[in-house]
């Protein structure tokens, strides 16, 4: 089933425990080298190196792979080879001349045996198949995992790259509110300040504080789930570039639609389980036939009799030679209605498996106009986050310099401030927004790289 990305959210608690160990973690000196600047492509080479469900889901797939020449065995005779060496020790006293008295026998027997089966009501030629299904089948459900992996890695990295953008936001949201707190503290010292304008500057200040404290929590979180999709220490730092670039849409609904319909890999899988479904079907058919093989037996045989008793000295010898080949055909008349009962039950499980792929078509279908319809929503959001943000940022300029010659005061300023940041933050998930609704769609046409 097709999932929307998302992101879990903090609750308080948990962002006071993890804010301390974040602030501890800040203090400590590490010895880790300064690493280089990683991009989405980086980390996607990465995490298909080492996420160890994209190495089960390979795995997976390759055993199916192997299975298909489980396929070919029903096609070729079976031949078994047996050997036994045994000794007979007889003391045998009758009271009677004929006795042979004490003999030890020694015997030796190797011999090969055939089996072909030559018709077996076509079940042969459906297990072949239906173990070539389930390999294209495996490929698909692994391509599926290993795309939900790959697009969990990419949006786990956009997510860092987001709470980077709203870190330095903040961090420059603190730099003014400083800025602002000292020229209220000098202008309270020259007297030109009012207690109210110093206080609100202070708890402004301070308000900033303890949000840029719950972004470095942001930062290290959404770090340690990098580093863990990617199977590496989740406290291995990474520097991405503070950038999401959205590549452009080509494709309208109507090709996107046709892609998915065609390249989606759960809808793919779920077309070669239908057909596995199908060849189930034949091989529960495959009983009410009669079955003809070939069977062939060749045999040695040596045995050897030790006695003194009648002729002392003398060993009496058996050697023998078989073969044998012969056809059998066999017919179950009736074994209780075991097999109409399989036969029944595998035409219900093709017929659930045929509801299952309409549903996933009609599910499919369902996403893309979905995912298609936010991509463009969240695009037209991304155009007006940035005509807002460029007026709060001029606005912000105007009260700056207004608030500088005393020409505004302190409420107006900080108005301002908070009005830029906001506009910066929403610009920033907007952006994060529409990345994601991109790669949902690419999830769903099977264009996300996996190899």
């Amino acid at each position: 089933m097709m999932k929307h990305t998302g992101f879990s959210i903090v609750s308080a608690g948990q962002l006071y425990v993890l804010s301390i160990v974040s602030a501890l973690f800040m203090l400590v000196p590490h010895t880790y080298a300064s690493p280089e600047e990683m991009t989405v492509e980086d980390a996607i080479r990465l995490g298909l190196k080492n996420n160890y469900a994209i190495q089960i889901a390979r795995n997976t797939a390759e055993i199916a792979v192997n299975n298909k020449g489980k396929g070919l065995a029903n096609f070729l005779p079976v031949i078994d080879s047996n050997s036994d060496l045994r000794y007979d020790n007889t003391n045998e006293n009758t009271g009677s001349p004929m006795s042979f008295g004490d003999s030890v026998a020694r015997t030796s027997d190797t011999y090969l045996s055939l089996t072909w089966t030559l018709f077996d009501g076509f079940r042969m030629f459906a297990d072949k198949k239906r173990y070539d299904e389930l390999a294209m089948s495996g490929e698909y459900e692994a391509r599926d995992r290993i795309e939900g992996t790959v697009v969990s890695i990419m949006g786990s990295f956009f997510n860092l790259v987001q709470q980077e953008q709203l870190l330095d936001v903040i961090r420059d949201t603190l730099a003014v509110s400083k800025r602002r707190l000292e020229l209220e503290e000098i202008r309270r010292e020259l007297g030109g300040a009012s207690s109210t304008d110093l206080l609100n500057a202070r708890v402004n200040y301070n308000n900033d504080q303890s949000t840029l404290l719950d972004q470095q929590l942001a930062v290290t979180i959404a770090l340690n789930e990098l580093n863990i999709v990617l199977a590496r220490d989740p406290l291995t730092p990474v520097v991405v570039k503070k950038e999401i670039v959205i590549p452009p849409l080509v494709m309208g609904y109507e090709e996107i639609l046709k892609m998915a319909q065609k390249e989606n890999s759960t809808l793919l899988t779920a077309r070669y389980d239908k057909q596995i479904a199908e060849e189930d079907v034949r091989i529960a058919k495959s009983v009410f036939w009669p079955r003809l093989s070939l069977n062939g037996n060749y045999g040695y045989a040596d045995r050897t009799l030790f006695g003194d008793e009648i002729i002392p000295g003398t060993d009496r010898n058996r050697h023998s030679i078989d073969s044998t080949v012969g056809l059998f055909l066999s017919f179950n008349v009736f074994n209780g209605n075991v097999d109409r009962i399989n036969f029944q039950n595998a035409r219900l499980g093709l017929l659930n498996r045929d509801l299952s792929l309409k549903n996933i078509e009609n599910e499919i279908t369902g996403l893309v106009r979905e995912t298609y319809t936010t991509y463009q929503k969240r695009m037209a959001k991304v155009k007006l986050e940035e005509e807002n943000t460029s007026t709060a940022q001029q606005n912000m300029e105007l009260q700056k310099e207004l608030y500088a010659t005393g020409a505004s005061d302190s409420l107006d300023f900080r108005d301002a401030q908070v009005l830029y940041a906001r506009a910066q933050v929403s610009l920033i998930v907007s952006r994060f927004d529409a990345r994601i609704s991109l790669l949902e769609i690419q999830q769903l046409i099977g264009n996300v790289a996996i190899e």
